[in-house]
């Protein structure tokens, strides 16, 4: 069995009997998660299955066929077990981070990609984080470099990535616009935002204002025309492209970016999603230190259990999730 246990094995002879998905990584470095909520992720369906095709040669997903059959990836739960080799984690702690195919209840995992839970968190809020909070913090400070006093703006500003994003450049004292639908204005502005543009009445890009640092988690808007409403030495973090697609997806618009940040002045950054990458445990514990401090709240639009997964999936990717959609495993 690859990234989950779907019955109920004693867990010593799982992590002795389990195949890793992490080269290099054996049995007894990994932990196993009980899971009592995930987070839904737009792409989940997808990356699953192997869309867009592009997507495949990254070795993560699978050349021919999914490398897991089950989804997920954000997850929040109890350590089970630990293998031999794992520090710092024993059964019965408390956790968040990421754990490939979380849509279960059980996932294996590798003690870098999680955290302690924070105390004030349930288990619903905490599986909201790792994905949404990690991606905002590196497109937001990482990427961006906001400071304070900056002109940011966030468009999709209610949305699982946005509405961390928004706290978080206000916590660096930047003076945020987040870009949302009618029904969310009120919710934005209760995250930070020193002002809304709803998206249905306005056009953000018709170059009234113009931003320091741009975060744009829709990619609904030329980039010739995002560009305009940046600073002659503005940044722009693309961090979507619009639909999935079936053979580049948001890929290419996302190369488009990269290949136009080479003859202009201003700084144009692709982020993908945050997945199991980088100083993964260090971000992870970054936002988590926020949240501690009340300075970082998860959004949690609705919560479905493990069996209506399927009907989560179809909410998130209709693109009505306000901040994150979770699933509740008992």
């Amino acid at each position: 069995m690859k990234a989950i246990v779907q019955e109920r094995f004693g867990p010593p002879d799982i992590l002795r009997l389990a195949e890793t998905d992490r080269p290099g990584i054996d049995a007894a470095g990994q932990v196993l998660v009980r899971v009592r909520a995930a987070a839904l992720n737009p792409y989940d369906w997808h990356m699953m299955r192997g869309d867009p095709y592009v997507a495949r040669l990254s070795g993560g997903v699978g050349l021919t066929r999914p490398k897991s059959r089950v989804a997920g990836v954000d997850a929040a739960g109890q350590v089970e077990a630990v293998g031999a080799d794992v520090r710092g984690l024993r059964p019965g702690d408390e956790v968040l981070g990421f754990c490939v195919g979380s849509f279960a209840e059980y996932a294996r995992t590798t003690a870098d990609l999680l955290v302690p839970k924070p105390a004030n968190l349930t288990f619903e809020q905490a599986a909201a984080v790792p994905m949404g909070a990690v991606t905002a913090l590196r497109g937001i400070r990482t990427v961006g470099r906001t400071r304070p006093g900056q002109r940011v703006l966030v468009n999709g500003a209610a949305g699982g990535v946005g509405t961390f994003a928004v706290q978080i450049a206000a916590a660096l004292g930047a003076e945020v616009t987040g870009v949302c639908g009618t029904h969310n204005v009120e919710l934005v502005r209760s995250l930070g935002a020193a002002h809304v543009v709803d998206h249905t009445r306005e056009d953000f890009t018709d170059a009234r204002a113009r931003y320091d640092v741009i975060l744009d988690n829709v990619g609904n808007r030329p980039l010739s025309r995002l560009r305009r409403t940046l600073t002659p030495t503005g940044t722009l973090v693309a961090n979507g492209g619009g639909s999935p697609g079936r053979v580049f997806g948001a890929v290419g618009a996302l190369l488009h970016v990269s290949a136009v940040d080479a003859v202009v002045r201003q700084r144009l950054r692709p982020i993908l999603p945050a997945a199991p990458a980088g100083p993964t445990r260090e971000d992870l514990l970054a936002v988590t230190a926020l949240i501690e401090a009340g300075t970082l709240t998860p959004v949690v639009d609705r919560s479905y259990a493990l069996a209506d997964a399927a009907e989560g999936v179809r909410h998130v990717e209709r693109g009505h999730a306000r901040g994150k959609a979770v699933i509740t495993v008992a």
